[in-house]
């Protein structure tokens, strides 16, 4: 079966917009235009310009059980250069009560109705139990919401042995330009 074929099945199902060939459905900030079939819409990849200041995180621990600091504060900076991708970097006080770093990419292909939908690809260190605090790799499911010049990332970090405490987190943001 060729990649047309599977695309073309796996739209009939309602699982992506469109078959090769078709093009994909445009969104500003999020998609202006969806097909009542379709549950997700495909995002423009036009290129933008916005710079976003973004705090720490308020966290959500799977282990509740656990003494983890769910109020990591913190500061980031996310340029989105693209209607998919943007770039982030940033600072924060995180689950272990240490100082974190971070740097990126959110990748978010696509939308259901405001909201976009893909995963943060980041290096992130200070973290004792993993890998004695260095860096590390980390892929984490984000979803984000932007209103005019405010808006938010809700990241859903896995749980990684006894080194990494998932939870679900909420960076809320300020567009500057």
């Amino acid at each position: 079966m060729n990649t047309h074929s599977v695309l073309r099945r796996l739209a009939a199902a309602g699982l992506v917009l469109g078959a090769a060939g078709a093009q994909a459905q445009t969104a500003a900030a999020a998609p202006a235009q969806s097909d009542p079939g379709k549950l997700f819409t495909w995002i423009d990849a036009d290129p933008k310009n916005e710079l976003w200041i973004d705090t720490g995180f308020a966290t959500w621990h799977f282990d509740r059980d656990k003494d983890l600091n769910g109020g990591n504060k913190g500061l980031g900076a996310e340029y989105r250069f693209s209607g998919t991708m943007a770039a982030v970097a940033g600072r924060f006080y995180n689950s272990d009560r240490e100082w974190s770093n971070y740097a990126g990419v959110i990748w978010q292909p696509w939308a259901l109705g405001p909201v976009r939908i893909g995963a943060a690809l980041a290096a992130f260190d200070g973290y004792p139990r993993m890998r004695e605090g260095g860096w590390f790799p980390a892929a984490i499911p984000t979803l984000t919401y932007e209103y005019q010049r405010v808006g938010v990332n809700v990241g859903i970090i896995p749980s990684y042995k006894d080194r990494l405490y998932g939870g679900i987190s909420v960076q809320l943001k300020l567009k500057l330009f």
